[in-house]
This record gives structure tokens, C-alpha cells and sequence, in this order.
């Protein structure tokens, strides 16, 4: 079987750790999204690409879900006492992947290749791409304040501000990175990891063709949903889904993703709402969704793939 991944951050890494547990890492593409990437101390930072790819090469810090394990901080230290930008923070080592990801653009490689380059160089089979090589930023913008650039909403502000709405700037012009609609039309299931529809799937769906390629086979398409009980396990999908005026539950997502996805993979917790994703057209599969362990996520993992509770 190949499969094709739709990733966001920390909940799609999990999943592509359970993933490569139970099927070949060679034989599953992570389309992953740019929109969270920023440029800080003038360096181009992806950290959603970067997310994924520490959790596949069994280098996260698994305390915070992003980052290294074992990372010292003596630079952000410094510049703490230099009176710098200091609130996102980079890791010493963490800083090598974004000094080679900015050299190599700067040379005019294009992204999808620094990330196939960075891969091999930790030793990760999973194929990532890129949603795009173009510019594709996701700006928020702020009931009682302005506009501002997604890390500065989730990380600056802690993600604890009501929100108006969301764009995603740079997507009309954007195009696919290469390889990404072959990723999509060619697989025999594509996987919608449990990443926040707004800001995670969102911007994905932005880039020209992605969608209509989702909806052209939308019965291959199963979706695990972020949402547990009414509640994000990890980040602001909760309270996006309701500032932007839509149901913060597992039928909430439904609605959002039944154009695309035929099947929605729900919690225990919310099988008494399986009859309601029903009614929205999709198929509904009831499993345990929450990855508390590598364990749990290799059973999720096999359950998206054999379509069984």
C-alpha cells in the first residue's frame, strides 16, 4: 500500500511515527504545510517540516512534542542578554537545520529539495515534501488587535487571543511543490493527520489544485480528527473552530472536511456522535485516537489502514 500524508506539526508526527511502525516509511509521502514558517534572526524556519522530521529520525524532545531532546540554549541566553527577539525559542542544535535550510535557498535550491536533503542527512525514509516551494504564510487576524504573522499568534500571544479570521497570504500564486499532486493522485489512501483544520490543513487546501484533487477522491480520503471530547489534545483547534463560528467537536470537523473526506476516524470518547458525522455523508470509524504512546499510535496507525474500530 502507499499512502499519502496531509501533516501538520506535533499530532501528524505521531501519526507518521505510528505509521512507520506497521508499513514500509519508503512507501508514504508527508505533504506537509508551510504556511507556520516564518523568517527570525534571518534565518528561514519550518516548523512543521521540522516537527515531523525530528519525531521520524527518533530525535524530538519528547517533553514539548518540537524541538531536540537533549538541546542546550546557550545562544538564546546570549541574546536574551543582548536585548534581542527572544520569544521563539531555538535550540543550539536546532539552529544547524535552519542556517542549512537559509544557505540552501539562498543558493536557489528550492525548498522541496532542502528538505529532501535534510532528510537524508537524518536518516528519515519517509518521503516529506513541502505543500509549496512558493510563498505561503498563514496571518491571523485579531478581534481586538491586528493582523499578525501565525507565530506570533501561537507562539508570542500563546494562541490565547479571539481571533476574526484567517488567510492564508501567497496561496492564490502559489503552486504545488513537485511531486505533491502525483503523491495525492497516485496513492491508494490518503491520510489526513490529526492537525488543526484552520492552520495546519488549511493552508494545504489553499494551494491551487491540492483541493480539487482531495474531492476528485474524496471515498480514499480518511481523516483523524483533532478534536477529542470537545477539546484539542494539543495547540487552539478548539477555540479557532468556535471563534470562526463552527461546532467544536468531532461533528464540527465533519462539516468542515465532508467535501474531501469520506471517512472521519473519532475517539471512544465521542462515539455517541457517530450517527451525526453519518448524517454528514462520511463514514465514521470509532477507535482510540489519542497517541499517549508509540504503542497507541502504531494501533491507530493500523486502524486508518485497515478502516477497522
Amino acid at each position: 500500500m502507499v499512502i499519502a500524508a496531509l501533516a501538520g506539526g506535533v499530532g501528524a508526527a505521531r501519526l507518521l511515527g505510528g505509521l512507520v511502525q506497521v508499513m514500509p516509511a519508503p512507501a508514504i509521502t508527508a505533504v506537509v504545510n508551510t504556511g507556520d514558517d516564518t523568517v527570525l534572526h534571518g534565518l528561514h524556519i519550518s516548523p512543521d517540516l521540522d516537527t515531523v522530521l525530528y519525531t521520524l529520525a527518533g530525535a524530538i524532545n519528547p517533553e514539548t512534542g518540537w524541538g531536540l531532546a537533549g538541546e542546550t540554549w546557550h545562544m538564546m541566553e546570549a541574546l536574551e542578554r543582548l536585548g534581542g527577539v527572544t520569544w521563539f525559542n531555538l535550540g543550539d542544535r536546532d539552529l544547524a537545520t535552519h542556517c542549512y535550510r537559509t544557505q540552501r535557498l539562498g543558493e536557489g535550491a528550492p525548498l522541496h529539495q532542502v528538505t529532501v536533503e535534510l532528510a537524508q542527512a537524518w536518516g528519515v525514509e519517509v518521503r516529506l515534501v513541502p505543500v509549496t516551494d512558493d510563498l505561503l504564510r498563514t496571518r491571523v487576524q485579531l478581534v481586538d488587535g491586528p493582523e499578525v504573522a501565525f507565530q506570533e499568534y501561537f507562539v508570542r500571544l500563546h494562541h490565547d487571543v479571539p481571533v476574526a479570521s484567517v488567510r492564508f497570504d501567497g496561496a492564490e500564486q502559489a503552486a504545488p511543490a513537485p511531486g505533491v499532486l502525483e503523491a495525492l493522485t497516485g496513492a491508494d489512501r490518503v491520510v489526513v493527520c490529526p492537525s488543526n483544520p484552520v492552520v495546519s490543513i488549511g493552508p494545504l487546501l489553499a494551494v491551487p489544485g491540492i483541493a480539487e484533487c482531495l474531492a476528485g477522491r474524496r471515498d480514499d480520503v480518511v481523516a483523524v480528527s483533532p478534536i477529542v471530547a470537545g477539546a484539542a489534545l494539543k495547540g487552539p483547534a478548539d477555540h479557532l473552530l468556535r471563534e470562526l463560528g463552527h461546532e467544536s467537536s468531532v461533528v464540527g470537523v465533519a462539516r468542515w472536511y465532508a467535501p474531501w473526506v469520506g471517512t472521519l476516524v473519532i475517539d471512544h470518547a465521542d462515539a455517541h456522535l457517530a450517527g451525526a458525522i453519518e448524517a454528514e455523508g462520511m463514514r465514521c470509524l470509532v477507535t482510540d485516537t489519542v497517541m499517549a504512546t508509540p504503542a497507541r499510535a502504531a494501533s491507530l496507525a493500523r486502524a486508518v489502514l485497515d478502516g477497522n474500530s
